[in-house]
């Protein structure tokens, strides 16, 4: 009897409470978050097939070997997002030096003769397998995680951040950026100064300090106009986009590909795996920077807009979760990272539409990349982690 009632009882009632805890916080997930994403992933899958088995069969390669390995990394990303999920956010506070130190570490590392450089781009290090490492995917994580710590926590008396914090920050997010721009790699830093933005304003900054933020972007970049501090293949981007058919074999090939691929899609498209510029590979990077172009000739404007509308649920609930989140901390983390998202999914499409300048940044959770996509998920994570905690004391 004593066995039935007693310590034996006791630890049955805490494992069932213990599962219990576990079923009702799976429940309690945003599973509209999780399935757009899944879907997200499940289309971005089939382009990068689609994009890259021509290329591959005409070298002689495996057809599917992109295929199989951006499989492998959605996978293990969405397992490293569940981890992240079940993590206490607020504890990050404490970890948030951390993250951005090993971020910075991975940016000069990148620097140094452990860097690579791809597609012009000084961004990588190179692990072996076909599998390469790029930093500054995950310093995007570690900067909205140490802005939220900067930002989340006001002064007595005081509705926002104060000016000390706000120098701080701004200091801290303008380490990375440089080493960024050092690679170069003028794309993430544009998402630097877009996640900065977002962050500050919603924090509450005085609207002078936005003001003269947004000012002193604009010198900063007529200098480096001015002064030629950006490369010429930048320079060349930017006169491209524009008038792409000012140089149709040069800088402005990119973007004149881009838009042909993407226009003779029409309304329903050439059906996967059938479009012509793709199947021909007359738009590089079809499978990374440049996947939308894809979706744009084979699925056409009705698959493009999915992709656009599945975007813009990311972004939403990603916004409802900062409005529901238990402190400034979660909201702010919340939110820099629909800052992030929002901007990077506006600057691809927007590029391969021929109404922003082109940039090597990937699309969220469509493109092919391993560091890109497990940075992604670990966004993902983050969200999931603020909505379970969304009560104070969750």
């Amino acid at each position: 009897m004593i066995g039935d009632t007693g310590v034996g009882a006791l630890d049955g009632y805490r494992d069932q409470s213990v599962w219990q805890r576990r079923l009702a916080a799976l429940r309690r997930l945003d599973w509209v978050l999780v399935l757009t994403v899944l879907a997200l992933s499940i289309i971005g899958a089939l382009l990068v097939r689609a994009a890259t088995v021509p290329l591959l069969t005409e070298r002689g390669d495996d057809p599917n070997s992109f295929f199989k390995r951006h499989i492998l990394n959605v996978v293990l990303a969405f397992a490293v997002c569940g981890l992240v999920a079940v993590l206490d956010y607020r504890l990050m506070r404490a970890y948030a030096p951390i993250l951005y130190g090993l971020s910075c570490v991975g940016l000069v590392a990148v620097l140094t003769p452990l860097g690579d450089t791809i597609n012009g781009s000084h961004s990588w290090i190179v692990l072996g397998g076909g599998f390469q490492l790029q930093p500054s995917e995950f310093a995007k994580v570690g900067l909205v995680v140490l802005l939220a710590m900067i930002l989340g926590e006001p002064r007595d008396g005081e509705v926002g951040p104060g000016g000390r914090d706000m120098l701080l920050a701004l200091v801290l997010a303008g380490a990375p950026a440089a080493l960024i721009m050092l690679q170069p790699d003028l794309g993430t830093t544009l998402v630097f100064m877009a996640v900065v933005m977002g962050m500050l304003a919603i924090s509450g900054a005085p609207k002078r300090w936005l003001g003269g933020l947004v000012g002193s972007g604009l010198l900063v970049a007529f200098a480096a106009w001015f002064f030629e501090l950006l490369k010429p293949y930048q320079l060349a981007r930017f006169t491209a986009f524009m008038d792409p058919s000012a140089d149709p074999r040069g800088a402005g090939y990119n973007a004149q590909q881009a838009r042909i691929a993407v226009g003779s899609g029409g309304v329903t498209g050439k059906g996967l795996f059938n479009g012509e510029q793709t199947g021909g590979h007359f738009v590089p990077e079809q499978q990374t920077d440049f996947i939308f172009t894809v979706a744009g000739e084979e699925l056409g404007f009705v698959g493009a807009a999915v992709i656009v509308l599945l975007l813009s649920v990311v972004m939403w609930r990603g916004l409802r979760i900062a409005t529901q989140a238990a402190d400034l901390f979660g909201t702010l983390v919340a939110s820099g990272i629909v800052c992030w998202m929002a901007f990077q999914s506006f600057e691809n499409i927007g590029m391969t539409l021929g109404i922003m300048p082109i940039t090597g940044l990937p699309l969220p959770f469509v493109s092919y990349g391993g560091s890109a996509t497990f940075a992604n998920m670990i966004a993902l994570g983050l969200l999931q982690a603020v909505h379970l905690r969304r009560r104070p004391f969750d």
